[in-house]
């Protein structure tokens, strides 16, 4: 079982609506919908929850909408334990919502609202619970605001795991830049990846010389690779039947940061979070089929 770490993701809780369509529709055009549900997600919460079913002790500053503490979201964090004392809620407005559309090859298009999340913006760094953290994973979220609480996180010596994700193109060069030289470990698809490399016009090895000492690209069925010390780890996927591909990069980060957090290897700590991806993907939503570290661990052992 993992023993308890003091993990704080910092980003988006969100409710997303999980959209099936058989194609993605040109402009002025449209296409039809093969399934919708709505499940609970945002990058930020998915970490911290999936995490708290892992046995990591985490915590989450996520901006919400005025009701959020009434919902059934809520309650489900509060039965994980996971810590959510420096949410900051803001009255009058809805907690984010996003539309995530998946065609037949898997390709995803998302659309994201913001809601409550704009407050950001203005929020102040939450120096309590990033004083009370061992770590701070950087999830989507206000660039502005990741880079403050990469600052303090960096000022306090804490490892910073970060992951811009689809908020990646909202990031100009230099807050970008700002953000990697305070990151530990840098988290992205191949996709993503290589628009950072891009962006800073820099390789891989360029990258790490700005900040990061560990850099994890996640290429879907092809595995992981992660590079460090002018070492690459390639770790295959535990391949399974795929439902749904959401939220499967959100849980890996979670079972990875869970092993490495408690002293494992990187190999071992990518090797349990593709166990942990495998399952999210085998239903559909972020949080729907979240893990134990033992199915986690039995099924990583098996594999591999």
């Amino acid at each position: 079982m993992a023993k308890n770490r003091d993990l704080l993701s910092i980003g988006h809780s969100a409710l997303d609506y999980i959209i099936r369509v058989p194609e993605f529709p040109k402009a002025n055009f449209s296409a039809p919908i093969n399934d919708m549900k709505t499940f609970n997600g945002g990058a930020a919460a998915n970490v911290a929850l999936v995490g708290a079913k892992l046995g990591l002790k985490t915590s989450l500053v996520s901006a919400v909408g005025g009701d959020f503490k009434k919902s059934n979201y809520y309650e489900i964090m509060e039965s994980l334990d996971v810590n959510t004392d420096s949410l900051i809620i803001v009255p009058g407005e809805t907690s984010p919502t996003a539309f995530v559309l998946t065609d037949e090859n898997d390709d995803q298009i998302s659309y994201f609202y913001w809601g409550a999340a704009k407050e950001f913006a203005s929020s102040k760094v939450p120096t309590q619970a990033i004083s009370n953290a061992e770590a701070v994973h950087l999830a989507t979220g206000d660039p502005h605001f990741n880079w403050k609480c990469s600052e303090e996180a960096k000022k306090q010596d804490l490892l910073v795991s970060f992951d811009p994700g689809q908020d990646l193109g909202m990031y100009d060069t230099d807050k970008l830049r700002d953000v990697i030289t305070n990151t530990t470990i840098l988290f992205g698809n191949h996709h993503e990846i290589r628009r950072i490399l891009e962006s800073l016009e820099v390789d891989l090895d360029g990258l790490r010389e700005i900040g990061p000492k560990i850099i994890v690209k996640t290429c879907g069925a092809n595995g992981s690779e992660i590079y460090s010390n002018n070492e690459k780890i390639k770790i295959d996927a535990i391949v399974r039947e795929a439902v749904d591909p959401t939220g499967a990069g959100d849980s890996y980060r979670a079972g990875f940061l869970s092993r490495f957090l408690n002293g494992e290897s990187l190999e071992q700590s990518a090797k349990f979070a593709s166990s942990v991806s495998s399952f999210i993907v085998e239903e559909q939503g972020c949080q729907t089929n979240m893990p134990t570290f033992d199915d986690a661990f039995d099924r990583m052992s098996e594999f591999y």
